[in-house]
């Protein structure tokens, strides 16, 4: 069924890392991935796409590494998921509003009730924050 995608699985990991050891303390990508056994090159680009949407803030130097650059309290979970995968849907057809784009489009009995499913879902994700899971 739904399920969360390896990278984004990682990211979440990283920056819930991040929310219990406290906003002013860098981690480093090595420190994390040494914690939990995740892949470095996997997370250390996972990073670098959460500091390019701004949920991360990177230091230099030998005490260098990543901080939250939002209190858990005011980061949803959507905004991470997102930033590490784009939107993502249940259905293939999840963000097609043209008939075009789905060959069964017509005769789909699946969209409908889904794309209700998918906003809970996405209601959900948005609404969730960062703190409430750590």
């Amino acid at each position: 069924m739904f399920k969360l995608s390896k990278k984004v699985e990682y990211g979440l990991i990283a920056v819930k890392h991040m929310a219990m050891t406290g906003e002013k303390t860098p981690c480093s990508a090595k420190e994390i991935s040494e914690t939990y056994k995740i892949p470095y090159d996997l997370l250390s680009k996972i990073l670098q796409k959460l500091k390019k949407e701004n949920i991360l803030t990177s230091m230099q130097g030998t005490r260098g590494g990543y901080t939250l650059s939002q209190k858990p309290e005011k980061l949803s979970l959507a905004t991470i998921f997102n930033a590490i995968e784009g939107e993502s849907y249940i259905l293939d057809c999840g963000n097609h509003t043209d008939p075009e784009s789905c060959s069964i489009y017509d005769t789909c009995i699946l969209s409908s009730p889904l794309k209700k499913i998918q906003r809970q879902i996405n209601s959900y994700f948005n609404t969730t924050k960062l703190s409430e899971i750590v």
